[in-house]
């Protein structure tokens, strides 16, 4: 094999654009809760989507949502699509799940924690900070709790 054939066809993973998909901030107890004191609780959840839209080409999708509330009110709602086209080409089916489930998130997780760190700060509130993300965690746990195909045994 050639060394422009062995190039050709070896495993390639590009980022073709990352973009904001969908974007909401919602302050609903404003100004009322800029009067109040204590700390808030802070609850965040993360879920990631995978479409196919071509041989090769992938849009993986970063959903963050993030809820402060302190006591009954809630003092803001922050939800982020932060968005991906990924090329995966060559690679073998059981390394493309976990590359798009795991490596597209994780080049994702930066643009939506600098939204949202933005979005909470326009809102004159202190500047929330996302966290790292275990995603092969998260991705482990999707395939653990995906149906299987094999017949139930009772």
């Amino acid at each position: 094999m050639t060394d422009d054939a062995q190039a050709e066809n070896a495993p390639q993973f590009a980022i073709q654009r990352i973009y904001v998909k969908d974007l909401s901030f919602e302050s609903p107890n404003a100004p009322q809760i800029f009067l109040e004191d204590g700390a808030p609780e802070i609850q965040v959840g993360l879920q990631t989507e995978v479409t196919a839209l071509g041989d090769e080409t992938y849009e993986v999708v970063l959903t963050v949502n993030v809820e402060a509330r302190l006591a009954e009110r809630t003092i803001y709602l922050v939800e982020v699509q932060q968005a991906g086209i990924f090329l995966a080409r060559n690679f073998p089916e059981d390394q493309l799940g976990p590359l798009l489930g795991i490596g597209a998130p994780n080049a994702l997780l930066p643009y939506a924690r600098e939204l949202i760190s933005d979005l909470t700060t326009r809102g004159t509130f202190a500047p929330f900070i996302l966290q790292p993300v275990n995603f092969e965690a998260m991705y482990a746990q999707q395939q653990a709790d995906a149906p299987t195909d094999e017949p139930a045994t009772h």
